[in-house]
């Protein structure tokens, strides 16, 4: 796997996935707002942290208000990849509190998904401490994996493959197929040498194919803690270790113990519960 540097997201990124989310939530109107709040009132809206959280899309929130009220000040106070303590101002927004109004649960639902995620990652990295690296997987959202994957790299995991075409990885699937863990390594190996070919095993027996035929990178889908602990010493020296499966926030110590260099964890995007933030407004 490639290592993706943390930096901010390219708004080219996101601001069509704004503007049709804004759009699915218009609809034909804001008939609230609308029909109560004068056209030329301003207000003051910030969104605040109810909790301890890692902050993730935030500048993905500022588009949503911008995208209503290209005129809107915005001031950001707590930025991506930075930890932020409960009842902090993270964003503040002077505008047309109509504009406002209409932004606020697509901002809201943009940041608080992408916070979860970091926040989330964040315990694991602190958990493994140095001794295992944190990857995430492609259990994404559909049409969010660009997001959800930069949030990963807010809470300071590593991004796995953020497609098909960003890595070989032989799963299970593949070797039914095939036959055997050895022959499907192999196979790969005379058709593509550019790329590390990883491998999925579920037992030692297949790790010691997969090694016999190759492969750079074995991954131990639902290993047993011993049987972790014995591929990696088959494999040190020989092909790098990726633990995967079973894999929660209670085993973490045990597992960055185990001497393998890697373990995914699905959770942190498809599981990942979103951080209460709230938008609270006032006149201005």
């Amino acid at each position: 796997m490639k290592t993706v540097p943390f930096e901010p997201l390219d708004p080219g990124m996101y601001r069509e996935l704004v503007r049709r989310a804004l759009a699915e939530d218009f609809g034909w109107g804001d008939v609230t707002t609308e029909a109560i709040i004068d056209r030329d009132q301003k207000a003051r809206g910030v969104i605040l942290a109810k909790t301890t959280c890692v902050m993730a899309g935030i500048d993905i929130a500022a588009e949503a208000f911008r995208q209503l009220d290209p005129a809107a000040q915005i001031t950001i106070h707590c930025h991506d990849g930075r930890r932020c303590e409960r009842a902090t101002e993270v964003l503040e927004v002077r505008g047309q509190a109509s504009a406002l109004l209409t932004a606020e649960r697509t901002a809201l639902n943009f940041v608080q998904r992408l916070c979860g995620i970091a926040t989330l990652t964040r315990q694991f990295v602190d958990l493994a401490d140095g001794r295992i690296t944190i990857l995430d997987t492609r259990k994404t959202t559909p049409i969010l994996r660009a997001l959800e994957k930069y949030a990963v790299r807010a809470g300071g995991g590593v991004n796995h493959r953020s497609g098909l075409d960003d890595g070989i990885l032989i799963k299970d699937n593949h070797v039914r197929l095939v036959g055997n863990v050895g022959d499907a390594v192999k196979t790969m190996r005379k058709a593509n040498r550019e790329m590390p070919t990883e491998v999925e095993a579920q037992n030692l027996a297949q790790v010691d194919e997969a090694l016999e035929a190759g492969a750079d990178i074995v991954l131990l889908d639902n290993l047993s803690t011993e049987e972790i602990i014995e591929a990696v010493k088959r494999c040190r020296g020989r092909a790098k270790t990726e633990i995967s499966g079973g894999v929660t926030l209670q085993r973490m110590r045990e597992l960055a113990a185990t001497g393998a260099d890697f373990v995914s964890v699905g959770a942190l995007t498809h599981s990942a519960p979103a951080v209460d933030l709230s938008f609270d407004i006032e006149p201005a």
